[in-house]
Formats: C-alpha cells, sequence, structure tokens
C-alpha cells in the first residue's frame, strides 16, 4: 500500500511511535526514525524493521524541542529520499502537578515537544505534500485533546492544541491531495504506562494487576489497553485509498473514554 512512499515517524525508537514504524514499515514505507535512546538499541531496532520488511530505513536524533531541529529533519528527509510523503507527529513527554505547582520550566517543554514540534514538522512537510499532490499528516493527540484530567495542565493543553491544529491543517490542505487527521489514543501499555502502574502499584501496596485495573477503571470502559500495533493500524489505515476524504478530524482509541 505504501511501496515507494517515505514516512517519518517522530518519538519512534519506542512505545507507540515504534508500533506506527512497524505498521508503515510492513505496509511497505520506507521509514526516518526519530527518538531517544542507546545507540546500539536504535541501530538494532533500526536494522531489525530493515531486515523484516524489506525497506529503507535511517535514523535521525533531531532534537524535538527545537524548531529548527524539527524543520531540519523535515529537510534532511526530503533531500535524502527526493520525496516525502507521510509525517507522523508521535513525540511527546509527560509531567504531572497542579496547575499553581506547575513548574514553568515544565509546561515550556511540553509544550515545545508535544505541540511546537508537531507545527514546525508541519510547516515544513506541506510544500513538498502538496508539489507531490499526496501526502497524509497524522498526529498522535490522546484522549486528552478532547477532554481533562487533573493535574496534566500542559499536556491536556497541548494536545487539545494539537487537534485545533490538526483542524487548521484539514482545512487548509482540502483539496490538494493531502490530509491532516489526529488520532486520540486512551490508556496504551508503553513503558511510560508501565511506570504510572508501578507507582499506584507502589504507593497503594497492591500488585502491578490491581494496579493496572485501578487505572482502567477509573476511565476506559473496555477495561483493555490499546496496543502500539493497534494504533499503527489506524495510522496506516488513514494512510490508505479508503481514507483519503477523511481530513481535519479525530479517531479516537480509547476503548470508550470519551463516549462518557
Amino acid at each position: 500500500m505504501l511501496k515507494g512512499k517515505v514516512a517519518i515517524v517522530t518519538g519512534s525508537t519506542s512505545g507507540i511511535g515504534l508500533g506506527i514504524a512497524r505498521e508503515l514499515a510492513k505496509a511497505g514505507a520506507d521509514l526516518v526514525l526519530n527518538g531517544f535512546g542507546e545507540t546500539s538499541e536504535i541501530e538494532a531496532i533500526r536494522s531489525g524493521i530493515e531486515r523484516e520488511h524489506g525497506v529503507r530505513v535511517v535514523y535521525d536524533g533531531a532534537d524535538m524541542s527545537k524548531g529548527d531541529a524539527v524543520r531540519g529533519l523535515i529537510a534532511a528527509t526530503i533531500e535524502k529520499f527526493g520525496r516525502l510523503d507521510v509525517l507522523v507527529n508521535n513525540a511527546g513527554i509527560q509531567f504531572t502537578a497542579p496547575v499553581d505547582e506547575f513548574p514553568a520550566a515544565k509546561w515550556d517543554a511540553i509544550l515545545a515537544i508535544n505541540l511546537s514540534a508537531a507545527f514546525h514538522g508541519i510547516a515544513a512537510a506541506v510544500p513538498q505534500m502538496k508539489k507531490q499532490r499526496w501526502g497524509r499528516i497524522v498526529n498522535i493527540a490522546s484522549a486528552h485533546g478532547l477532554v481533562a484530567s487533573t493535574h496534566k495542565a500542559a499536556y491536556v493543553a497541548a494536545k487539545h492544541g494539537m487537534v485545533g491544529l490538526t483542524k487548521v491543517v484539514g482545512l487548509e490542505t482540502a483539496g490538494s491531495g493531502v490530509t491532516c487527521n489526529a488520532v486520540c489514543p486512551g490508556w496504551v501499555r508503553t513503558p511510560l504506562v508501565e511506570k504510572q502502574i508501578s507507582d499506584i502499584a507502589a504507593q497503594r501496596g497492591i500488585s502491578q494487576k490491581q494496579a493496572a485495573e485501578e487505572l482502567l477503571s477509573e476511565k476506559q470502559p473496555s477495561l483493555d489497553f490499546a496496543s502500539p500495533e493497534q494504533l499503527g493500524g489506524t495510522v496506516a489505515f488513514l494512510c490508505s485509498l479508503a481514507a483519503e476524504q477523511i481530513t481535519g478530524t479525530t479517531i479516537s482509541v480509547d476503548g470508550g473514554w470519551t463516549a462518557r
């Protein structure tokens, strides 16, 4: 489906981003991976995807907190591959605290990586995609792009902003062959969420299983986690012919969280 096309997935060395990258490679796309991690581990991931799916995979360690670096990632990809077809803005960080105790530096960092990076990436990618008359921009927002939770002022603000940005870009690119959509996951079993489960278990003196159930029962009616692979499948669908007229909107993969 994506044979001969080139995809960038930010924050793709683990978790949701890696799941998305693998699904796009399975669909035939050449990949640019991005994110933090040990050099040897990243190389193992890169070469493993390349070998398994027979696609070209490169790694670019651009710092998503810096606008110039994000734009440089887009430019370097176009220079190397001669095209850019899919941009998945997935990189994100989290910090929790009541709004009156929220450190200003954490606010700035979360807004920079979770929202501004997507703006810079899209702004740099759209001209190339319009020139090709084909492009797919997928922003990984969150259930928190549609509803709020306490102690997550920066994250919720950034993800709501991501949904708003998606709508604007969807309108601005309508009819050009380019689409822009947001995927809004609920709880996904990633290393970040595993840490939250461990913290709950330690704080409350309960098992990991009980802590996971507690986490899910508060928000996610399905009482089950979404998987990175399922999110990858959703992104791949948005890149398919069937999704050609889907733009400027959100798809929730949240086990019913936002249906309440």
